[in-house]
């Protein structure tokens, strides 16, 4: 069935549950990189340095990835829709301190709260909408992957349209359109069967027992460092206004959901998921080179050209997380996301520091040497990271991309 199709169980047709979770996905997804195209106005706007204002990434995502230890365990306790509720409310409430701040310090830990209740929104929300869905799952994940690029590519968009008046507003503007996600929640979806076993907050560290799994997190943990270099640092480098930096990273954000949803898996079916995860991180080393050492123009554009390959990379290295493991995929997503999300708190912290330590060029130098540490892990391990050693086929790559991405 055509899950673009009208009719019963087509993308269009679907329960008032189901557009309640996605619209408030498509703002949780914007969370991400809201703040891209405002970090030089909040520096400006609390006297803080680069490094002081992009610990809000730092601190957000180091909650995530200690979240991923939690959000089963809390789901598979009180259900989706409970947990669904306290994620957002976490969000509503930390997202709105967060627009009050007077000091980077109180800003970086607003935004740690906050981290925590996207991690518990985003990480339940797909199970749900599946369950929730008519006609299938198709359509279903379908919708759920327009949410998460849409969320994607609007949130620095929404970043610079707000912030240009304000870098508060687009704090309270979170806040606000959250508050409606719960409010839709609430009033839409009807709670559902609890899942039959309960995950223990060691399920995930178990799973990365498995060493094509281990494997897999390793090189998404070195890609990792070199995508929120890329997220967190460049906006400094770039230096523009809020409304030209958010074009450019709405511009990132279009390419990175095409190249995600539409051009992995056809890359995959035709030369294999390794050879295409090992081709587009060298590629992407290769474009975060010229960005560091390239003049403005050439800056622009490998910022918007790296959407393509970190959307190649998302996809190819959730069939392999996925693929390869044989725990149960919620809790071996938890865990690969674990260990990867580990970097993404870590490149902001300290890409500003090696400027400070050397000049601007070298924390491009450092992302480009993390991609090509995970192309070499993919060559070093590659039987691990294959299934009955054969290359992975693309099976599930739609669900699994969001199910990994999202966790």
């Amino acid at each position: 069935m055509d899950p673009f199709d009208a009719g019963a169980g087509g993308i269009l047709r679907q329960p008032k549950a189901v557009w309640a979770t996605a619209g408030a996905s498509v703002v949780a997804f914007m969370g991400i990189g809201l703040v891209d195209p405002i970090l030089p106005s909040i520096a400006k706007g609390l006297d803080a340095s680069a490094g002081q204002v992009s610990l809000l990434f730092t601190s957000y995502f180091l909650i995530t990835a200690l979240a991923m230890l939690v959000t089963g365990f809390v789901s598979s306790r009180i259900g989706g829709r409970k947990t669904l509720l306290l994620g957002l409310a976490f969000v509503v409430v930390f997202a709105g301190l967060a627009g009050t701040s007077d000091t980077v310090g109180q800003l970086v830990g607003y935004r740690a709260g906050w981290g925590l209740g996207n991690a518990l929104f985003v990480s339940t929300a797909l199970a749900v909408i599946v369950g929730a869905a008519a006609g299938g799952s198709a359509a279903a994940i379908l919708l759920y992957e327009s949410a998460l690029g849409l969320g994607m590519a609007c949130g620095p968009l929404l970043g610079a349209l707000l912030g240009d008046a304000s870098w508060r507003y687009p704090f309270f503007g979170t806040a606000f359109l959250m508050a409606i996600g719960f409010l839709c929640i609430t009033v839409f979806l009807k709670e559902q069967p609890k899942p039959a076993r309960k995950t223990s907050l060691l399920d995930p560290i178990k799973a990365l027992g498995h060493g094509g799994l281990a494997s897999a997190a390793v090189s998404a943990f070195f890609y990792n460092y070199t995508f929120f270099t890329v997220l967190a640092f460049t906006p400094f480098v770039l230096n523009m206004t809020p409304y030209k930096s958010g074009a450019v990273f709405f511009a990132w954000g279009v390419l990175l959901a095409v190249f995600s949803v539409l051009v992995a898996p056809r890359m995959q079916r035709r030369f294999g998921s390794l050879k295409v995860l090992g081709g587009s991180l060298v590629l992407l080393a290769a474009d975060v080179l010229v960005l560091g050492y390239g003049n403005h123009t050439a800056a622009i554009v490998c910022t918007i050209l790296s959407g393509a390959f970190i959307g190649v990379n998302n996809t190819v290295y959730t069939e392999l997380a996925l693929g390869v493991s044989d725990a149960p995929r919620p809790v071996a997503s938890a865990g690969y996301n674990f260990v990867r999300w580990f970097a993404a708190a870590a490149a902001p912290y300290f890409a500003p520091k090696i400027e400070e330590w050397t000049d601007v060029h070298i924390p491009f130098v450092v992302a480009a040497v993390t991609a090509l540490l995970g192309a070499v892990v993919v060559v070093v391990r590659r039987r691990a990271l294959t299934h009955d050693a054969e290359e992975l086929e693309p099976k599930h790559a739609s669900e699994d991309s969001v199910t990994v991405f999202a966790n």
